[in-house]
């Protein structure tokens, strides 16, 4: 048998972690079983539709490289895969079970539900849903009702009194008293449209779904969708339903946590590879002692069973921690690239918006070994970098001052260190160390207090990329040049 595995989002706003989550581990699911991935657009909700979250589901999916074998953009043998294309097969189906007497026409109006519900709420009832007053209609009767064009929904009978009862791969037998299902739930509203529950089991089926992967959310559920399958006379799907995902205080992960639409972190400078390597690991282990994987390298891992019933706690800080083990994977050329929008647009290369000329391409590249260690998001890069691209503006001179020194030691060390820039320009970062090092020593001053106003003459900051590196990269001349015009700005 073939393992075909299905992500059916509703297009009714933007992907967020959550989603991103069940897509995935279905999708490891079928490439560690060669089977197939499916996307399937749920779009029965048409007043919450919008087709630009149907491109923000291209384009999510396309950064993170994760790519479905059948669905709505690329095809496949159960085409088409939106449900609002669908809406003849739903109708077909949904009489089918009228005609086999597992379900029935219901012709009560909004008026009337919704005097039964004012009814019970007066007196308190606990009764819910639904009252089956048409399932005693004489099947004949309705057919004839319904084929005479008076308005009506189709609703599924559910068996009562029974138990229906499911397994579910992470959390065993599952048994619900059909009496709590939804009282005879609506299968195709009045205008033609299919309800979600309905859509749902006639295209797994149909799509020959062998496996549903989703969240623990969808359990109550389930039992109505088992009822359905067997009511088709239809083998139902495997089902696995995926531990939560929680922020840190053991709520549903939401925006009061931070970031959770992929949108956010994409701008925030999240790398595609961090994100999938730790949404992987939420719910889900892998080999012991390892936290880097390939997309690959979990799909030859992943297993239902090494999933964990216990809710997933989403940590943002080991999230940037994957990040910032992602970005220093990168050759420079690659981290280059990638930053460049962000320099772009923060104008470090003149008027924001404008692009680099080839000479400051070249530099930009060359300063990435200064920063690639130093940098958990790809946004950070731009403002890491300005002194190498404009003169820093001139700070506090208490700036340049070392600990317990006074603005005379200040000048009298970036005097001192001055003579050693056209070597530090020239040669390797060691051996300007060891240089500075022996000259401290000589003058019988700390090395830091020796470095300190020459960082700040250089960079504008007493904190700043490797200061060597820096010199190099400016050059001698504009070194020189930014350690005079220090000099002048502290002795005025």
């Amino acid at each position: 048998m073939e393992v075909r595995v299905r992500y059916a989002p509703s297009p009714t706003g933007l992907q967020h972690i959550g989603g991103v989550r069940t897509a995935l581990f279905n999708y490891l699911f079928a490439r560690s079983k060669g089977g197939k991935f499916i996307l399937r657009l749920e779009d029965t909700d048409q007043t919450r539709y919008d087709p630009a979250y149907v491109q923000n589901l291209y384009d999510t999916f396309n950064w993170l490289g994760i790519h479905w074998d059948e669905g709505p953009d690329v095809g496949g043998p159960a085409a088409p895969y939106i449900q609002s294309q669908r809406f003849a097969l739903y109708k077909e189906y949904a009489e089918k079970l009228v005609a086999m007497g597992q379900a029935y026409y219901c012709f009560c109006t909004e008026d009337r539900l919704e005097k039964i519900r004012k009814e019970r709420e007066e007196s308190k009832s606990s009764e819910t849903g639904y009252d089956r007053h048409c399932r005693a209609l004489d099947p004949a009767e309705a057919a004839k009702r319904a084929q005479a064009g008076e308005s009506h929904v189709i609703r599924l009978k559910i068996p009562l009194g029974e138990v229906t009862r499911f397994h579910d791969h992470l959390l065993g037998d599952i048994e619900w008293k059909n009496d709590d299902v939804n009282p005879d739930p609506v299968l195709l509203k009045s205008d033609g449209f299919p309800t979600y529950h309905l859509a749902n089991v006639v295209d797994d089926h149909l799509m020959q779904v062998t496996h549903v992967l989703r969240a623990q959310e969808w359990i109550p559920s389930t039992p109505l969708h088992v009822i359905m399958y067997k009511a088709f006379g239809w083998d139902h799907p495997e089902y696995c339903h995926l531990p939560m995902v929680m922020g840190q205080d053991g709520k549903k992960l939401s925006k009061r946590h931070g970031a959770t639409s992929i949108d956010e972190f994409r701008r925030q400078g999240y790398l595609p590879e961090a994100l999938i390597n730790y949404v992987a690991l939420l719910g889900a282990s892998y080999e012991e002692g390892k936290d880097i994987y390939t997309v690959a390298e979990l799909a030859e891992r992943f297993s239902l069973d090494k999933l964990n019933k216990a809710p997933a706690i989403f940590d943002y800080k080991k999230l940037e921690w994957y990040n910032g083990q992602y970005i220093r994977m990168k050759s420079d050329a690659e981290l280059a690239t990638l930053i460049e929008p962000y320099a772009v647009s923060s104008g470090l290369f003149g008027e924001p918006g404008t692009a680099p000329s080839e000479a400051q391409r070249s530099l930009f590249v060359a300063a990435m070994p200064l920063i690639k260690e130093r940098l958990s998001f790809l946004h950070e890069g731009p403002a890491k970098l300005t002194y190498l691209f404009d003169e820093p503006a001139m700070p506090q001179k208490e700036e340049f001052f070392p600990k317990k020194a006074d603005l005379a030691v200040a000048i009298n060390l970036l005097t001192m260190v001055r003579e050693l820039v056209p070597a530090m320009a020239r040669q390797s970062d060691e051996a300007s160390e060891a240089m500075v090092k022996q000259y401290a020593e000589e003058k019988q001053v700390k090395m830091g207090d020796l470095m300190m106003p020459l960082r700040v003459a250089i960079t504008g900051s007493r904190v700043s990329p490797p200061l060597f590196g820096s010199i190099k990269l400016l050059g001698e001349a504009k070194a020189l040049a930014r350690v005079d015009r220090a000099l002048e700005y502290l002795r005025s």
